[in-house]
Protein backbone atom coordinates (compact mmCIF):
# COMPACT_ATOMS: atom_id res chain seq x y z
CA UNK A 1 0.00 0.00 0.00
CA UNK A 2 2.49 2.36 1.16
CA UNK A 3 4.48 2.00 -2.24
CA UNK A 4 1.27 2.43 -4.62
CA UNK A 5 1.05 5.45 -2.54
CA UNK A 6 5.01 6.21 -2.93
CA UNK A 7 4.27 5.81 -6.86
CA UNK A 8 0.98 7.65 -6.89
CA UNK A 9 3.03 11.03 -5.33
CA UNK A 10 6.10 10.17 -7.92
CA UNK A 11 3.79 10.51 -10.79
CA UNK A 12 2.01 13.27 -9.84
CA UNK A 13 4.73 15.05 -8.33
CA UNK A 14 6.26 14.50 -11.98
CA UNK A 15 3.56 15.73 -14.07
CA UNK A 16 3.56 18.97 -11.53
CA UNK A 17 7.51 19.26 -12.41
CA UNK A 18 6.63 18.74 -16.31
CA UNK A 19 3.91 21.26 -16.21
CA UNK A 20 5.86 24.37 -14.60
CA UNK A 21 8.91 23.63 -16.81
CA UNK A 22 6.37 24.36 -20.11
CA UNK A 23 4.66 27.38 -18.29
CA UNK A 24 8.36 28.29 -17.12
CA UNK A 25 9.19 27.40 -20.96
CA UNK A 26 6.33 29.46 -22.71
CA UNK A 27 6.81 32.51 -20.72
CA UNK A 28 10.52 32.83 -21.85
CA UNK A 29 9.06 32.49 -24.84
CA UNK A 30 6.60 35.20 -25.13
CA UNK A 31 9.44 37.68 -23.39
CA UNK A 32 11.70 37.04 -25.88
CA UNK A 33 9.34 37.42 -28.78
CA UNK A 34 8.35 40.78 -27.21
CA UNK A 35 10.16 43.60 -28.83
CA UNK A 36 13.65 44.51 -26.52
CA UNK A 37 13.50 48.05 -25.54
CA UNK A 38 16.27 50.22 -27.44
CA UNK A 39 18.39 53.67 -26.08
CA UNK A 40 18.38 56.13 -29.28
CA UNK A 41 21.62 57.79 -29.52
CA UNK A 42 21.04 61.17 -30.47
CA UNK A 43 23.77 62.05 -33.07
CA UNK A 44 25.59 64.98 -31.77
CA UNK A 45 25.50 68.95 -32.91
CA UNK A 46 27.82 70.68 -34.96
CA UNK A 47 28.91 72.85 -32.04
CA UNK A 48 28.95 69.55 -29.39
CA UNK A 49 31.44 67.96 -32.12
CA UNK A 50 33.69 71.19 -32.24
CA UNK A 51 33.58 71.23 -28.39
CA UNK A 52 34.04 67.63 -28.57
CA UNK A 53 37.47 68.03 -30.29
CA UNK A 54 38.45 71.18 -28.62
CA UNK A 55 39.24 72.51 -31.94
CA UNK A 56 37.49 74.92 -34.58
CA UNK A 57 38.63 74.71 -37.77
CA UNK A 58 39.03 77.99 -39.69
CA UNK A 59 39.94 78.82 -43.27
CA UNK A 60 41.39 82.35 -42.69
CA UNK A 61 42.36 85.10 -45.51
CA UNK A 62 45.90 86.58 -45.05
CA UNK A 63 44.98 90.28 -45.29
CA UNK A 64 44.91 93.67 -43.39
CA UNK A 65 41.05 93.85 -42.53
CA UNK A 66 41.50 90.04 -41.42
CA UNK A 67 45.03 88.35 -40.59
CA UNK A 68 48.67 89.28 -40.71
CA UNK A 69 51.57 88.83 -38.70
CA UNK A 70 52.03 91.39 -36.34
CA UNK A 71 55.49 92.64 -34.00
CA UNK A 72 55.41 88.99 -32.54
CA UNK A 73 52.49 87.88 -32.63
CA UNK A 74 49.56 87.13 -35.23
CA UNK A 75 47.02 90.30 -34.75
CA UNK A 76 43.86 91.42 -37.27
CA UNK A 77 40.27 92.55 -36.63
CA UNK A 78 38.72 89.64 -37.62
CA UNK A 79 41.23 87.57 -36.31
CA UNK A 80 40.81 88.58 -32.83
CA UNK A 81 37.07 88.39 -33.44
CA UNK A 82 36.95 84.65 -34.14
CA UNK A 83 39.34 84.32 -31.44
CA UNK A 84 37.60 85.62 -28.77
CA UNK A 85 34.59 83.33 -29.91
CA UNK A 86 36.70 80.14 -30.17
CA UNK A 87 37.92 81.68 -26.41
CA UNK A 88 33.89 81.79 -25.31
CA UNK A 89 33.36 77.79 -26.37
CA UNK A 90 36.86 76.84 -24.51
CA UNK A 91 38.59 75.54 -28.24
CA UNK A 92 41.45 76.04 -29.99
CA UNK A 93 42.11 77.61 -33.78
CA UNK A 94 43.16 75.09 -36.16
CA UNK A 95 43.95 77.73 -39.11
CA UNK A 96 44.29 77.04 -42.78
CA UNK A 97 45.76 80.50 -44.53
CA UNK A 98 44.67 81.14 -47.86
CA UNK A 99 45.63 84.59 -49.58
CA UNK A 100 42.95 85.03 -52.16
CA UNK A 101 39.01 85.83 -52.16
CA UNK A 102 38.82 82.58 -54.32
CA UNK A 103 41.32 80.46 -52.79
CA UNK A 104 38.94 80.30 -49.31
CA UNK A 105 35.52 80.00 -51.24
CA UNK A 106 37.64 77.07 -53.29
CA UNK A 107 38.54 75.38 -49.66
CA UNK A 108 34.83 76.17 -48.69
CA UNK A 109 33.34 74.16 -51.22
CA UNK A 110 35.34 70.88 -49.87
CA UNK A 111 34.36 71.33 -46.66
CA UNK A 112 37.31 71.40 -44.82
CA UNK A 113 36.77 73.96 -42.32
CA UNK A 114 33.85 75.25 -39.67
CA UNK A 115 33.82 78.67 -40.33
CA UNK A 116 35.41 80.67 -43.18
CA UNK A 117 37.22 84.32 -42.23
CA UNK A 118 37.38 86.37 -45.13
CA UNK A 119 35.96 89.59 -44.86
CA UNK A 120 33.16 88.12 -47.42
CA UNK A 121 30.10 90.27 -48.03
CA UNK A 122 27.02 88.45 -47.57
CA UNK A 123 25.84 88.98 -51.09
CA UNK A 124 22.78 87.44 -52.69
CA UNK A 125 24.34 85.02 -54.77
CA UNK A 126 27.25 84.02 -51.87
CA UNK A 127 23.79 83.08 -49.69
CA UNK A 128 22.46 80.78 -52.17
CA UNK A 129 25.04 79.16 -51.82
CA UNK A 130 26.54 79.03 -48.64
CA UNK A 131 25.56 79.58 -44.82
CA UNK A 132 26.38 82.85 -43.32
CA UNK A 133 26.34 83.80 -39.36
CA UNK A 134 25.64 86.50 -37.95
CA UNK A 135 26.79 89.83 -39.77
CA UNK A 136 29.90 91.52 -38.15
CA UNK A 137 30.84 94.36 -40.21
CA UNK A 138 29.11 96.75 -42.75
CA UNK A 139 31.63 98.52 -45.81
CA UNK A 140 30.87 100.04 -48.80
CA UNK A 141 32.86 98.92 -52.38
CA UNK A 142 34.83 102.25 -53.48
CA UNK A 143 36.85 102.72 -56.93
CA UNK A 144 40.31 103.22 -55.80
CA UNK A 145 43.24 105.17 -58.30
CA UNK A 146 46.13 106.51 -58.30
CA UNK A 147 46.52 110.26 -57.36
CA UNK A 148 48.25 110.98 -60.62
CA UNK A 149 44.81 110.83 -62.79
CA UNK A 150 44.19 114.15 -61.30
CA UNK A 151 47.41 115.97 -63.36
CA UNK A 152 46.36 113.68 -66.36
CA UNK A 153 42.17 114.92 -66.17
CA UNK A 154 41.35 111.38 -65.81
CA UNK A 155 39.24 111.29 -62.70
CA UNK A 156 35.68 110.13 -63.55
CA UNK A 157 32.82 112.30 -61.57
CA UNK A 158 30.38 109.52 -62.74
CA UNK A 159 30.18 105.97 -63.40
CA UNK A 160 29.65 107.30 -66.93
CA UNK A 161 32.87 107.83 -67.29
CA UNK A 162 34.50 104.98 -66.50
CA UNK A 163 34.93 103.26 -69.91
CA UNK A 164 38.44 104.88 -70.30
CA UNK A 165 39.92 103.45 -67.24
CA UNK A 166 41.74 100.80 -67.07
CA UNK A 167 40.53 98.54 -63.66
CA UNK A 168 41.33 95.11 -62.50
CA UNK A 169 39.84 93.42 -59.48
CA UNK A 170 39.84 90.44 -58.44
CA UNK A 171 38.26 86.84 -59.69
CA UNK A 172 35.32 85.71 -57.57
CA UNK A 173 35.15 88.52 -55.30
CA UNK A 174 31.75 90.94 -54.66
CA UNK A 175 33.47 93.43 -56.53
CA UNK A 176 33.57 91.69 -59.92
CA UNK A 177 30.12 91.07 -59.10
CA UNK A 178 29.24 94.82 -58.71
CA UNK A 179 31.28 95.60 -61.38
CA UNK A 180 29.48 93.62 -63.72
CA UNK A 181 26.13 95.23 -62.76
CA UNK A 182 27.46 98.81 -64.17
CA UNK A 183 28.61 96.69 -67.40
CA UNK A 184 25.46 95.58 -68.20
CA UNK A 185 24.29 99.49 -67.79
CA UNK A 186 27.22 101.42 -69.56
CA UNK A 187 27.70 100.66 -73.11
CA UNK A 188 31.72 99.95 -73.94
CA UNK A 189 32.48 99.71 -70.53
CA UNK A 190 34.50 96.66 -69.58
CA UNK A 191 37.49 95.95 -66.64
CA UNK A 192 39.87 93.28 -66.34
CA UNK A 193 39.73 89.75 -63.39
CA UNK A 194 42.75 88.28 -61.82
CA UNK A 195 43.23 85.28 -60.02
CA UNK A 196 47.04 85.87 -59.05
CA UNK A 197 46.56 89.25 -57.16
CA UNK A 198 44.89 89.93 -54.16
CA UNK A 199 42.79 92.99 -53.30
CA UNK A 200 45.28 94.53 -51.58
CA UNK A 201 48.45 93.60 -53.96
CA UNK A 202 45.99 95.10 -56.45
CA UNK A 203 46.85 98.42 -54.27
CA UNK A 204 49.83 98.13 -54.67
CA UNK A 205 50.46 97.92 -58.13
CA UNK A 206 48.22 101.57 -58.63
CA UNK A 207 50.66 102.75 -56.58
CA UNK A 208 53.26 101.41 -58.54
CA UNK A 209 50.93 102.96 -61.62
CA UNK A 210 50.76 99.11 -63.33
CA UNK A 211 47.01 99.73 -63.44
CA UNK A 212 44.56 102.67 -63.03
CA UNK A 213 42.04 101.39 -60.94
CA UNK A 214 40.84 98.48 -58.78
CA UNK A 215 37.62 98.16 -56.29
CA UNK A 216 38.68 97.72 -52.48
CA UNK A 217 36.25 97.77 -49.42
CA UNK A 218 36.42 100.78 -47.69
CA UNK A 219 37.86 99.77 -43.98
CA UNK A 220 40.52 97.93 -46.79
CA UNK A 221 41.25 101.03 -48.72
CA UNK A 222 41.89 102.99 -45.15
CA UNK A 223 44.04 100.95 -44.26
CA UNK A 224 46.36 100.48 -47.56
CA UNK A 225 45.98 104.20 -47.53
CA UNK A 226 48.62 104.60 -45.33
CA UNK A 227 51.13 102.57 -46.95
CA UNK A 228 50.21 103.47 -50.39
CA UNK A 229 49.76 107.62 -49.74
CA UNK A 230 49.29 108.29 -53.27
CA UNK A 231 45.92 106.03 -53.54
CA UNK A 232 43.17 107.95 -53.31
CA UNK A 233 39.15 107.00 -53.42
CA UNK A 234 37.40 108.57 -56.53
CA UNK A 235 33.56 107.24 -55.94
CA UNK A 236 31.68 104.75 -53.92
CA UNK A 237 29.98 101.95 -56.04
CA UNK A 238 27.49 100.75 -53.76
CA UNK A 239 25.30 100.96 -50.73
CA UNK A 240 26.13 99.79 -47.50
CA UNK A 241 26.89 96.31 -47.29
CA UNK A 242 27.30 93.13 -44.39
CA UNK A 243 29.82 91.24 -43.77
CA UNK A 244 29.65 87.47 -42.17
CA UNK A 245 31.69 84.78 -41.58
CA UNK A 246 30.38 81.33 -44.07
CA UNK A 247 29.76 78.44 -41.56
CA UNK A 248 29.40 75.09 -41.90
CA UNK A 249 26.25 73.68 -42.96
CA UNK A 250 23.72 71.53 -41.42
CA UNK A 251 22.23 72.38 -37.64
CA UNK A 252 21.77 75.87 -36.61
CA UNK A 253 24.06 75.09 -33.09
CA UNK A 254 26.71 76.56 -34.23
CA UNK A 255 24.83 79.49 -35.77
CA UNK A 256 23.10 80.16 -32.90
CA UNK A 257 26.11 80.34 -30.49
CA UNK A 258 27.84 82.81 -33.16
CA UNK A 259 24.53 84.93 -32.83
CA UNK A 260 24.38 84.58 -28.97
CA UNK A 261 28.12 85.03 -28.68
CA UNK A 262 28.15 88.20 -30.83
CA UNK A 263 25.34 89.95 -28.82
CA UNK A 264 26.89 89.51 -25.71
CA UNK A 265 30.30 90.53 -27.42
CA UNK A 266 28.31 94.03 -28.43
CA UNK A 267 26.82 94.34 -25.61
CA UNK A 268 29.69 94.66 -23.45
CA UNK A 269 31.02 97.39 -25.62
CA UNK A 270 34.02 94.78 -26.49
CA UNK A 271 33.29 95.06 -30.37
CA UNK A 272 33.35 99.13 -29.87
CA UNK A 273 36.94 98.56 -28.49
CA UNK A 274 38.13 96.50 -31.33
CA UNK A 275 36.92 98.83 -33.69
CA UNK A 276 38.35 101.76 -31.98
CA UNK A 277 41.76 99.73 -32.32
CA UNK A 278 41.77 99.02 -35.78
CA UNK A 279 40.10 101.77 -37.24
CA UNK A 280 39.58 104.45 -35.19
CA UNK A 281 42.88 105.82 -35.72
CA UNK A 282 42.57 105.49 -39.93
CA UNK A 283 41.01 109.24 -39.45
CA UNK A 284 44.09 110.95 -38.94
CA UNK A 285 45.20 110.11 -42.44
CA UNK A 286 48.04 112.86 -43.38
CA UNK A 287 49.15 112.60 -47.25
CA UNK A 288 52.68 114.73 -46.30
CA UNK A 289 53.06 113.46 -42.96
CA UNK A 290 52.66 109.81 -43.95
CA UNK A 291 54.94 110.29 -47.10
CA UNK A 292 57.83 111.92 -44.80
CA UNK A 293 57.35 108.74 -42.32
CA UNK A 294 57.69 106.70 -45.28
CA UNK A 295 61.33 108.02 -46.23
CA UNK A 296 62.38 107.94 -42.63
CA UNK A 297 61.49 104.28 -42.39
CA UNK A 298 63.88 103.39 -44.42
CA UNK A 299 66.56 106.38 -44.30
CA UNK A 300 66.41 106.98 -40.71
CA UNK A 301 65.01 103.85 -38.69
CA UNK A 302 67.74 101.83 -39.39
CA UNK A 303 69.79 103.49 -37.69
CA UNK A 304 68.18 103.30 -34.41
CA UNK A 305 66.35 99.78 -34.80
CA UNK A 306 68.73 97.96 -32.79
CA UNK A 307 68.56 100.24 -29.77
CA UNK A 308 64.57 99.68 -29.78
CA UNK A 309 64.72 96.07 -29.97
CA UNK A 310 67.53 95.64 -27.16
CA UNK A 311 65.44 98.50 -25.03
CA UNK A 312 62.29 96.07 -26.04
CA UNK A 313 63.38 92.92 -25.08
CA UNK A 314 64.65 93.94 -21.67
CA UNK A 315 62.09 95.51 -20.79
CA UNK A 316 59.06 93.11 -22.26
CA UNK A 317 58.25 95.70 -24.43
CA UNK A 318 57.21 95.14 -28.52
CA UNK A 319 59.85 97.06 -29.99
CA UNK A 320 57.64 98.86 -32.79
CA UNK A 321 55.53 100.44 -29.92
CA UNK A 322 58.54 101.98 -28.67
CA UNK A 323 59.92 102.94 -32.30
CA UNK A 324 56.31 104.28 -33.15
CA UNK A 325 56.16 106.28 -29.87
CA UNK A 326 59.50 107.97 -30.57
CA UNK A 327 58.89 109.19 -33.79
CA UNK A 328 55.95 110.85 -32.43
CA UNK A 329 58.04 111.88 -29.92
CA UNK A 330 60.93 113.42 -31.76
CA UNK A 331 60.50 112.18 -35.46
CA UNK A 332 63.54 110.01 -34.67
CA UNK A 333 65.65 112.74 -34.19
CA UNK A 334 68.20 112.86 -31.45
CA UNK A 335 68.69 116.21 -31.00
CA UNK A 336 64.84 117.04 -30.88
CA UNK A 337 63.69 119.69 -28.32
CA UNK A 338 60.66 121.22 -27.50
CA UNK A 339 60.06 125.15 -26.01
CA UNK A 340 59.05 123.54 -22.82
CA UNK A 341 62.82 121.72 -22.81
CA UNK A 342 62.43 118.17 -22.97
CA UNK A 343 64.67 116.61 -25.58
CA UNK A 344 66.09 113.44 -27.27
CA UNK A 345 64.88 110.63 -29.36
CA UNK A 346 61.99 109.71 -26.24
CA UNK A 347 61.79 114.03 -25.15
CA UNK A 348 62.32 113.41 -21.66
CA UNK A 349 62.57 115.85 -19.34
CA UNK A 350 65.66 116.89 -17.05
CA UNK A 351 63.38 115.48 -14.01
CA UNK A 352 62.27 112.07 -15.51
CA UNK A 353 65.73 111.89 -17.13
CA UNK A 354 67.59 112.31 -13.18
CA UNK A 355 65.14 109.70 -11.87
CA UNK A 356 66.08 107.38 -14.95
CA UNK A 357 69.53 107.51 -14.65
CA UNK A 358 69.93 109.22 -17.94
CA UNK A 359 73.32 111.29 -18.14
CA UNK A 360 72.95 112.01 -21.17
CA UNK A 361 69.64 112.86 -23.24
CA UNK A 362 70.71 113.61 -26.88
CA UNK A 363 72.37 110.38 -26.79
CA UNK A 364 70.27 108.12 -28.87
CA UNK A 365 70.77 104.73 -26.97
CA UNK A 366 70.37 106.29 -23.48
CA UNK A 367 66.91 108.05 -24.53
CA UNK A 368 65.21 105.03 -26.17
CA UNK A 369 66.27 102.70 -22.78
CA UNK A 370 65.35 105.33 -20.23
CA UNK A 371 62.37 105.54 -22.55
CA UNK A 372 61.22 102.33 -22.38
CA UNK A 373 62.43 102.41 -18.52
CA UNK A 374 60.06 104.90 -17.78
CA UNK A 375 57.31 103.12 -19.96
CA UNK A 376 57.39 99.73 -17.90
CA UNK A 377 57.19 101.45 -14.64
CA UNK A 378 53.55 103.35 -15.85
CA UNK A 379 52.34 100.02 -17.07
CA UNK A 380 53.35 98.01 -13.69
CA UNK A 381 51.02 101.11 -11.85
CA UNK A 382 47.47 100.13 -13.26
CA UNK A 383 45.47 97.53 -12.22
CA UNK A 384 44.90 94.49 -13.54
CA UNK A 385 41.58 95.19 -14.99
CA UNK A 386 43.46 96.78 -17.67
CA UNK A 387 44.95 94.65 -20.02
CA UNK A 388 45.77 93.99 -23.35
CA UNK A 389 45.13 96.60 -26.17
CA UNK A 390 43.97 98.65 -23.10
CA UNK A 391 47.05 98.50 -21.79
CA UNK A 392 49.13 100.29 -23.85
CA UNK A 393 46.88 102.76 -24.85
CA UNK A 394 46.31 103.37 -20.81
CA UNK A 395 50.34 103.25 -20.97
CA UNK A 396 50.55 105.69 -23.76
CA UNK A 397 48.34 108.30 -22.99
CA UNK A 398 50.33 108.44 -19.20
CA UNK A 399 53.19 108.67 -20.83
CA UNK A 400 52.04 111.90 -22.67
CA UNK A 401 49.96 113.86 -20.29
CA UNK A 402 50.79 112.28 -16.83
CA UNK A 403 49.52 109.01 -14.69
CA UNK A 404 47.78 112.03 -12.43
CA UNK A 405 45.73 113.14 -15.42
CA UNK A 406 44.77 109.73 -16.46
CA UNK A 407 43.00 108.77 -12.95
CA UNK A 408 41.38 111.89 -13.03
CA UNK A 409 39.55 110.75 -16.40
CA UNK A 410 39.19 107.26 -15.13
CA UNK A 411 37.20 109.32 -11.67
CA UNK A 412 35.31 111.38 -14.45
CA UNK A 413 34.31 108.23 -16.04
CA UNK A 414 32.53 107.06 -13.52
CA UNK A 415 30.71 109.68 -12.71
CA UNK A 416 29.49 109.65 -16.19
CA UNK A 417 28.65 105.94 -16.85
CA UNK A 418 31.42 104.48 -18.97
CA UNK A 419 34.24 101.90 -18.20
CA UNK A 420 37.05 103.55 -16.50
CA UNK A 421 39.04 100.54 -17.18
CA UNK A 422 38.64 100.91 -21.51
CA UNK A 423 40.32 103.56 -23.98
CA UNK A 424 36.85 103.53 -25.80
CA UNK A 425 35.98 104.87 -22.90
CA UNK A 426 38.30 107.18 -21.49
CA UNK A 427 39.40 108.70 -25.30
CA UNK A 428 35.96 110.33 -25.06
CA UNK A 429 36.59 111.59 -21.61
CA UNK A 430 40.41 112.58 -21.42
CA UNK A 431 38.96 116.21 -23.92
CA UNK A 432 36.29 116.69 -20.59
CA UNK A 433 39.42 117.59 -18.70
CA UNK A 434 40.02 120.95 -20.52
CA UNK A 435 36.30 122.09 -19.43
CA UNK A 436 35.85 123.89 -16.07
CA UNK A 437 32.49 122.29 -15.31
CA UNK A 438 34.39 118.82 -14.85
CA UNK A 439 38.25 119.93 -13.98
CA UNK A 440 37.36 121.92 -10.78
CA UNK A 441 36.32 119.23 -9.11
CA UNK A 442 39.11 116.97 -9.87
CA UNK A 443 42.41 116.13 -8.10
CA UNK A 444 44.96 117.11 -10.97
CA UNK A 445 42.35 120.08 -12.28
CA UNK A 446 42.98 121.15 -16.21
CA UNK A 447 44.57 119.09 -18.87
CA UNK A 448 44.67 119.36 -22.39
CA UNK A 449 42.60 116.11 -22.54
CA UNK A 450 42.35 116.01 -26.67
CA UNK A 451 46.25 115.46 -26.43
CA UNK A 452 46.61 112.19 -25.21
CA UNK A 453 43.84 111.05 -27.72
CA UNK A 454 45.71 112.64 -30.66
CA UNK A 455 48.86 111.01 -29.34
CA UNK A 456 47.45 107.50 -28.94
CA UNK A 457 45.89 107.41 -32.14
CA UNK A 458 49.37 108.86 -33.92
CA UNK A 459 51.19 106.29 -32.84
CA UNK A 460 48.96 103.47 -33.62
CA UNK A 461 48.98 104.73 -37.05
CA UNK A 462 52.65 104.47 -36.97
CA UNK A 463 52.77 101.69 -35.24
CA UNK A 464 50.85 100.17 -37.91
CA UNK A 465 52.78 101.13 -40.71
CA UNK A 466 55.91 100.06 -39.35
CA UNK A 467 54.31 96.41 -39.12
CA UNK A 468 53.25 96.38 -42.04
CA UNK A 469 56.80 97.40 -43.68
CA UNK A 470 59.19 95.39 -41.43
CA UNK A 471 57.27 92.23 -40.58
CA UNK A 472 57.20 88.98 -42.63
CA UNK A 473 53.95 88.04 -44.75
CA UNK A 474 51.82 84.77 -43.72
CA UNK A 475 52.79 83.70 -46.83
CA UNK A 476 56.45 82.47 -45.85
CA UNK A 477 55.04 80.34 -42.85
CA UNK A 478 53.02 76.64 -43.31
CA UNK A 479 49.83 77.06 -44.83
CA UNK A 480 47.78 75.25 -41.74
CA UNK A 481 48.90 76.05 -38.36
CA UNK A 482 47.53 76.10 -35.06
CA UNK A 483 47.03 78.16 -32.21
CA UNK A 484 45.94 77.34 -28.98
CA UNK A 485 42.85 79.66 -27.37
CA UNK A 486 45.54 81.23 -25.04
CA UNK A 487 47.64 82.39 -27.88
CA UNK A 488 45.40 83.19 -30.17
CA UNK A 489 43.95 85.96 -27.87
CA UNK A 490 47.51 87.00 -26.85
CA UNK A 491 47.23 90.77 -27.24
CA UNK A 492 50.77 90.98 -26.80
CA UNK A 493 52.73 93.67 -29.57
CA UNK A 494 49.40 95.40 -30.60
CA UNK A 495 48.10 98.65 -28.93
Amino acid sequence: MKKNILKIIFVISFFILGWMGHSFYQQKQKESSKPKSTTIVKPLTILEKIKAKKQLNVIILNAPTVYYVGADNYQGFEYDLISAFAKSINVKLNLTVVHTIKEALELTRKNIADITVASLTATKEREKEFKFGPYYHSITEQLICHKSLFKQDHIPQSIDELVDLNITVAKDTNHEATLNKIKNKIEKFDFNTTIDFSTEELLYKIWKKEINCTVADSHAFMISQRYYPELIRVMNLSERKNLGWIIQKGDNSLSDALFRWLNKFERSGKMAELNGFYFDFLNIFDYYDTKIFHKRLKSTLPKYEKYFKKAGKKYHIPWVILAAQSYQESHWNPNAKSFTGVRGMMMLTNNTAKLLEVKNRINPKESIFGGAKYFAMMRKIFPKEIEGKNLWAFTLAAYNVGLGHIYDAQKLAKKLNKNPYSWKDLKTVLPLLSQKKYYKNLKYGYARGTEPVRYVDAIQHYYDIIVQSKMPKVKTLPKSESNTTKDSNNTKGTI
